[in-house]
């Protein structure tokens, strides 16, 4: 949770960088102060909602169902523990949260210092709703927060209408609302330095529209320019005020002096545009409408239903389901018996088994639906019951998908492709703790009508089993031990199981296996109960 929240602020603070990168280039030498001001208050919370908004492209393919795959039943082991997480998965959540803590008690210390300040002072109430709040810290700067002006008590009994002029500018424009908004946001983009400086840049808009303020009254500009220079040097210190700062001095004077911009600089305003399009375009999804044509066997359930799959990378598949289907539902793997411990933490059942998303029901659909059958394979007249394990990992996503029975690499691959692209389970838990689940499914590739189902079979007849590892592109004959019913069977025996009679079927390999079965285990073990007749 903590990874997506810092890559969802990683992408804001490209956006901020990119917008700000705007307003340099196209707004800051304009004069144009409130468009200015709403531009760095928009964009920077734009930064934030864009990553937040996905569009979708819908692109519709219609396939042709000319065959369909059975699910046999699921079948589940404890795998090893799961690696440490990495040191920075661990670092960096944690820098980023004592930096968000530090700059919020900055601005909490800040805020705790005004309230104070205000509340020791001598508040005198304005007819225009104003209230200024007289201090005895002679050193002190005049500045202004909500509804407050804040001065010294020699500033106050010479009673300068400018200075009270400026900061009322300040209160009319409402420039400490601004403030609070962009520091809340600064401490969520503490590490970027564009954040800052979009900060310090809306702090010198607000002076800009407090200069203009003052000098719509007709007051003199060299006169309040030499006003600015001389309260300049006054402490300050109060990160959510606005007052007279030496830092801005220079541009302030600079901008009052500049020749108002023209109307036609506001087109530039347009360039924001595509930034907004392509900032939406590489955020976007692309959904694929799958449409399936023709009845698919073992199915006869009546009306429509549609379904979203989350492939990963960006990519969703979303079916539409037209046939009258209706499907046979393997049951939910249950743990039957005492828990005890094969090797360390690793467990032959746990006592929650992971659990897909939507129930059993959604996951037979998701395989029914997205299972194809490979068209060089279905040409080649290929069939067989493909067996593959995968891992549900404490996060519920799915990893390590292998194949331990192969047909062909053709339908060895599809099952891998379609388990592969799972959404996370629910994971499993042990003793209230997540642990990682081992899965065994097979999967039958058959062919609908026109042609006559092969016999399909447990292992080869001379009882071994090929067992594919497709990520490391290498392949292995194994001769596992095989117990049936509780008792040891010879493979040959084995072969001539028809799987239409088998009720549970698990796999287990590893040390694991060799400690709790001897030596005749060391090439895995196979577990089979049989349906009761």
């Amino acid at each position: 949770m903590m990874t997506e929240f810092l890559t969802y602020d990683l992408k804001v603070a490209v956006l901020i960088a990119v917008f700000y990168l705007f307003y340099r280039l196209m707004l800051a030498r304009e004069t144009f102060h409130h468009v200015n001001r709403l531009v760095l208050l928009l964009t920077a919370v734009a930064s934030y909602v864009l990553p937040l908004c996905v569009i979708t492209i819908h692109e519709t393919v219609t396939i042709q169902r000319t065959a369909n795959v059975a699910v046999g039943a699921w079948q589940a082991e404890a795998a090893v523990e799961q690696p440490a997480m990495p040191l920075w998965q661990i670092v960096l959540p944690i820098l980023f949260i004592i930096g968000v803590a530090l700059t919020l008690c900055h601005t909490f210390w800040s805020l705790f210092r005004i309230i104070r300040l205000i509340k020791h002072s001598e508040q005198l109430p304005q007819e225009d709703g104003t209230i200024i709040c007289v201090t005895g810290n002679a050193a002190l700067s005049p500045f202004s927060w909500m509804h407050y002006i804040v001065m010294n008590r020699s500033d106050y009994e010479t009673n300068d209408a400018t200075v009270l002029a400026h900061e009322r500018g300040h209160i009319s424009l409402r420039h400490s609302w601004d403030l609070i908004l962009v520091d809340t946001l600064t401490a969520l983009q503490w590490f970027n330095p564009a954040m800052w400086m979009l900060r310090s840049d809306l702090r010198a808009i607000h002076e800009y529209e407090a200069d203009a303020a003052v000098l719509s009254q007709g007051i003199n500009a060299r006169q309040y320019q030499y006003l600015l220079i001389t309260k300049a040097a006054g402490i300050g210190g109060y990160s959510l005020v606005n007052g007279i700062s030496h830092s801005t001095l220079k541009n302030r004077i600079n901008m009052m002096l500049h020749t108002k911009s023209s109307r036609r600089s506001l087109l530039k305003l347009l360039a924001l545009i595509p930034i907004v399009a392509i900032a939406l375009a590489v955020n976007a999804e692309k959904v694929v409408d799958v449409r399936y044509d023709g009845p698919q066997k073992q199915i006869t359930k009546k009306g429509k239903k549609n379904a979203t799959i989350n492939m990963g990378d960006n990519k969703t598949i979303v079916v539409v389901e037209t046939d009258e289907t209706k499907a046979e539902m393997p049951e939910t793997p249950t743990a039957e018996g005492t828990f005890e411990p094969v090797h360390g933490d690793v467990f032959d059942v746990v006592e929650e088994m992971p659990q897909y998303p939507g129930g059993a029901e959604a996951l037979l659909e998701f395989l029914n639906h997205n299972v194809q059958y490979p068209e060089e394979a279905e040409k080649a007249g290929i069939q067989g019951r493909v067996i593959a394990t995968f891992v549900v990992e404490k996060d519920g996503s799915v990893s390590n998908a292998k194949v331990v029975k192969s047909v062909d690499p053709l339908l060895d691959a599809e099952a891998l492709r379609v388990i592969s692209a799972m959404p996370k389970w629910k994971p499993g838990k042990q003793n209230g703790k997540v642990v990682r689940v081992k899965y065994t499914v097979p999967l039958s590739f058959r062919f609908d009508g026109g042609r006559e189902a092969v016999e399909d079979h447990i292992c080869e007849e001379d009882g071994s089993i090929v067992e594919m590892d497709v990520e490391m592109e290498k392949s292995r004959v194994v001769r596992p031990l095989f117990i049936v019913d509780g008792q040891i069977m010879d493979g040959k025996k084995v072969y001539s199981i028809n799987p239409k009679t088998i009720e549970r079927f698990y796999m287990q390999d590893g040390p694991e296996a060799v400690e709790k079965y001897g030596e005749k285990a060391k090439e895995g073990v196979v577990i089979i109960t049989l349906k009761k007749s």
